[in-house]
């Protein structure tokens, strides 16, 4: 768990995006927006590569694909570096349909 100076260190950084983590935003539906406030506002989760994991649900109340949900869940994979933090993927999953 982090103190809340690591929290608030963490959240001054620059956050950068990959192309491939620009492109699933796109194809999964997520916009850069809701990614920062995952990874600021979001819960961190267990994440494999030494890498760090966020997730935040936000309300949706949309159709997806055709389908109506209610929630989406987005977990944008990041990688820190000493000034930055750097997305290298995003993952979006919707709920509640």
């Amino acid at each position: 768990m982090w103190s809340s100076k690591e929290k608030e260190e963490y959240a001054m950084k620059t956050i950068l995006f990959s192309q491939h983590a620009l492109d699933q935003l796109r194809d999964r539906g997520a916009s850069k927006e809701e990614v920062k406030l995952a990874i600021q506002a979001g819960e961190e989760v267990p994440a494999k590569k030494g890498r760090r994991a966020f997730r935040k649900n936000f309300h949706f109340g949309s159709k997806w694909k055709g389908k109506q949900y209610e929630v989406k869940q987005v977990m944008p994979i990041v990688v820190e570096e000493a000034e930055e933090i750097v997305v290298v993927t995003v993952y979006v999953f919707y709920f509640g349909g």
